[in-house]
């Protein structure tokens, strides 16, 4: 079971870092200049939105090694552990303050994720 978990640690940072850079992605956006104009122009000049692109695709890559592999019905409660890399994540990249109450949520949710690994 320690191959399955780090296997969704894994999925699950690589899901969150494309969540992060797809944020930032978007924040690059002008709204004055319309969607046509992001379309256009700001797919093709956006490194956040290519590197977000990347880590989505790999994340998929390996969720698909993961349910190949291992039973859905452990495989898919783990990727619940990305609530916890998006709480870090909003706290380190953009500055976000996580309440005590959030971080109970997120304990409980891991506590969750390995009680559900071990079976």
């Amino acid at each position: 079971m320690y191959k399955l978990i780090l296997l969704s640690v894994t999925q699950s940072a690589l899901l969150c870092g494309g969540q992060v850079l797809l944020k930032l992605a978007v924040q690059l956006f002008d709204r004055t200049q319309g969607w046509k104009y992001f379309f256009v122009h700001g797919i093709l000049t956006n490194w956040y939105l290519m590197g977000c692109g990347l880590l989505m695709t790999s994340a998929a890559l390996l969720w698909m090694y993961i349910l190949r592999h291992f039973e859905f019905s452990v495989a898919y409660p783990l990727s619940a552990m990305a609530f916890g890399f998006g709480a870090i994540a909003g706290m380190v990249v953009f500055h976000e303050s996580v309440s005590w109450q959030q971080w109970i949520g997120i304990l409980i949710i891991m506590i969750g994720c390995f009680v559900v690994a071990k079976y």
